[in-house]
């Protein structure tokens, strides 16, 4: 990934000379030439709500193991329960903002999630800044960073709970939280989801377009659902509701199936 731009020229030289890391392009890449870095908005640490662990599926996007990014092979780890490991963190923000994760969910740099090259996705882990102590709980979703010396690319929203958002990168902990009743097989139970998210655009015409399409291949509802999203207006595309997990497992295997990925599963 390219060096991180934090708005100010200080903030901007501490990201470039710590906080770089390399992130496999996925469903959803992010143009070359763009720049990452923390957007014109800043948050603080308060502002960050940490992910609420459950019962997620884990479905064959996002997993598939072993796999290659610039010849390393990595394997997805078939047991993560117990798993403790600390190492350094870096962050990623505006450049992939409103993309893809590696399972097909929707980046949101304000949001507490992380990628990691081995865990299962989507799991939860607690990470804890072992320079102060600090500590969020994320939901990884995606993969990377794929440097040698990297654990961890948490979110920007993450980085600025941990404190480390304006240096790059810290030291930090990351241990996996078992959730009650997770099953790691491909049929787990989906717990309260009812509904899939395919996508968000800033165009209406363009969500329209998208339910349209979907539409005449699914036998579900789809609509757009409009939301203000600091400022900006952006047009959701939504499936569902559904009645029960074995027909929203079928939905997702039926648009994994017609190239439109497995969408962001919502309660």
């Amino acid at each position: 990934m390219a060096p991180r731009l934090a708005g100010a020229l200080l903030i901007a030289a501490l990201v470039g000379a710590g906080c770089t890391t390399t992130r496999d392009p996925g469903p959803g890449p992010a143009p070359p030439d763009v720049v990452d870095g923390a957007p014109r908005g800043s948050i603080a640490p308060g502002d960050v709500v940490d992910a609420v662990p459950r019962p997620d599926p884990i479905l064959a996007q996002g997993n598939k193991s072993p796999y290659t990014v610039n010849g390393v092979t990595y394997e997805v780890l078939a047991d993560h329960s117990g798993y403790r490991e600390r190492g350094i963190a870096s962050w990623y923000g505006t450049k992939f903002d409103g993309r893809k994760t590696s399972n097909g969910e929707i980046f949101d740099l304000y949001a507490a999630t992380a990628a990691h090259k081995t865990l299962p996705i989507p799991c939860y882990a607690r990470v804890t800044n072992l320079d102060n102590g600090r500590s969020v709980i994320v939901r990884v979703n995606d993969r990377g960073p794929f440097h040698s010396d990297r654990l961890i690319d948490l979110s920007y929203g993450a980085a600025v709970k941990l404190g480390y958002m304006a240096q790059g990168t810290a030291p930090v902990e990351v241990e996996v939280l078992e959730v009650v009743g997770v099953d790691d097989r491909r049929d787990t139970p989906l717990g309260s989801y009812r509904y899939l998210q395919l996508g968000a655009f800033g165009s209406e015409d363009s969500a329209r377009r998208l339910r349209r399409e979907l539409a005449g291949r699914i036998d579900a509802p789809v609509f757009v659902a409009p939301v203000n999203d600091g400022g900006k207006q952006l047009y959701r595309v939504r499936v569902g509701p559904l009645d029960n997990n074995e027909a929203l497992l079928a939905l997702q295997r039926e648009l994994q199936a017609g190239g439109y990925g497995a969408g962001q599963l919502l309660p």
